[in-house]
C-alpha cells in the first residue's frame, strides 16, 4: 500500500509534527506539474495517525493556511472548521483513492464522507 500513488504514507524518519505520529493519510491534494514534470502538491491536507491508527490531527498546506486563516497543525474545533470548509474537495480526492480509503476507514469514501461532512459541519457550530 505504500506506493507512490498511495494516499497512505508510513514514516521512514521522525515526523516534524507536534504529535507522536507514525503515518499520515492524504485527505486532499490539488496538484500541478513541477519543473521536471512530477506532480507537486498545492493545496493539501494530511491526517496524522499514531502507531495504533488513531487520528491525532491534520496538517495543511501554506496556501490553505493563508486562505483559511489557520495554522499548519490543527486539532479539535479548528481542525473541524478546516475539514468542513474543504469537505467537497476532500470527498472528491478520497473517491480517487477509494482502495486506500476503504482499507483505512472501513467504508467506501462516498458513504463515509456523507456522515463526515454532516459531523464536521455540526462540530463547527457548537
Amino acid at each position: 500500500m505504500n506506493t507512490t500513488n498511495s494516499a497512505i504514507r508510513v514514516y521512514q524518519r521522525a515526523s516534524k509534527s507536534p504529535w507522536d505520529d507514525a503515518s499520515t493519510y492524504l485527505l486532499m491534494a490539488n496538484t500541478k506539474k513541477g519543473c521536471s514534470g512530477e506532480p507537486v502538491f498545492e493545496d493539501y491536507i494530511y491526517l496524522h495517525r499514531d502507531k495504533a491508527g488513531r487520528n491525532l490531527g491534520i496538517s495543511i498546506s501554506k496556501s490553505l493556511r493563508d486562505r483559511l486563516s489557520a495554522t499548519q497543525y490543527l486539532e479539535g474545533d479548528e481542525m473541524y472548521r478546516v475539514l468542513s470548509a474543504c469537505s467537497a474537495e476532500i470527498a472528491e480526492f478520497c473517491i480517487q483513492h477509494a482502495d486506500d480509503f476503504e482499507a483505512i476507514f472501513g467504508l467506501p469514501p462516498d458513504i463515509y464522507m456523507e456522515v463526515a461532512m454532516y459531523y464536521w459541519d455540526i462540530m463547527t457550530k457548537r
